[in-house]
């Protein structure tokens, strides 16, 4: 194999590993531009990893699988707007329980799947390319494609549209919205929903397309990561995809450090992954200036103002 071409599976790998990560990104900016933190996307991914697996096993439709996935997620999140925008809890408190609930939930329903095997999605097959081109696409998946292009969708609705402007409005003040005759609890209730279905969605291509299977636990804390991830997009989503790719190659190095025997234990190889985006976490805290256009309402999450 050429280093040119060696270079191009890398980068396809990268962004496979990636792109669960960059669905969650996503739906955890919607969510914090409307001033809402949920950081129980990792239960929501949970759900949506088990509930996309098992439809796409009864049904044998991968589509099928990546729709209830989203909806999984989605139902979860609204348990988190019940209690932050109705019971007017703690967000922090709101997002362990439904970590917590979710992470249950996906192990009691999902344990009859554990072993089970999908074949997941067909290759891309696009025979007007030129066969270079339609050589690389062959090794992407449908979710591959939408995992590219639902920041790009999303940051135009957020930057480009007057709906995208007042979702960002009620993000920086909800008073200020208010008094604009913007209601500030519809758009935070569109947020956690959003999120909900973006992050149940990468669960269930983590599991339907990526893992192409399903174990207890199988996101591996990548939820958690997204929510640090966060902070170094910016909270831009058009930036969605480049930092989603520091999860998702260092992923990739550490699986082919692995396959070819590379005299360090896999323990620590495996931890490579979380590793990179807290050293590059930590560089932007580091060097980066100012607060990088956090939402001002995220500053306060102690009480729950709608």
């Amino acid at each position: 194999m050429s280093a040119s071409n060696a270079a191009v599976d890398l980068v396809v790998s990268a962004l496979r590993s990636s792109t669960p990560m960059a669905f969650v990104l996503c739906g955890e900016i919607m969510g914090e531009r409307a001033g809402v933190v949920n950081i129980g996307v990792e239960g929501q991914m949970l759900v949506g990893a088990s509930a996309g697996f098992a439809f796409t096993v009864v049904t044998g439709n991968p589509w099928m699988g990546l729709l209830m996935g989203a909806a999984a997620g989605g139902l979860l999140s609204g348990l988190h707007g019940l209690l932050c925008l109705v019971c007017r809890a703690n967000q922090i408190a709101s997002g362990v329980a439904v970590l917590a609930i979710g992470a249950g939930c996906s192990a009691y329903f999902g344990s009859p799947y554990v072993g089970k095997q999908i074949a997941g999605f067909a290759p891309l097959h696009l025979p007007w390319l030129p066969a270079s081109a339609a050589a690389v696409l062959r090794s992407f998946s449908p979710t591959m494609v939408l995992g590219v292009a639902a920041p790009l969708l999303l940051g135009v609705f957020l930057y480009m549209t007057r709906r995208g402007l007042r979702w960002r409005a009620v993000g920086e003040s909800p008073a200020v919205s208010r008094i604009l005759g913007i209601n500030p609890l519809a758009y935070r209730w569109s947020a956690i929903l959003v999120g909900g279905l973006l992050s149940g969605l990468g669960g269930a291509a983590l599991s339907v397309d990526y893992a192409k299977g399903w174990s207890e636990g199988m996101t591996t804390g990548r939820g958690l990561v997204a929510l640090g991830l966060v902070v170094i997009t910016r909270w831009n989503p058009f930036l969605t995809t480049p930092v989603a790719m520091i999860f998702g190659a260092a992923e990739t190095l550490s699986l082919s450090m692995q396959s070819r025997g590379v005299g360090v234990s896999p323990y620590l190889l495996s931890l490579f992954p979380y590793v990179a985006p807290l050293i590059v976490l930590a560089l932007y805290g580091k060097f980066a200036r100012g607060r990088g256009h956090m939402p001002a309402s995220l500053s306060d999450i102690l009480t729950f103002s709608t």
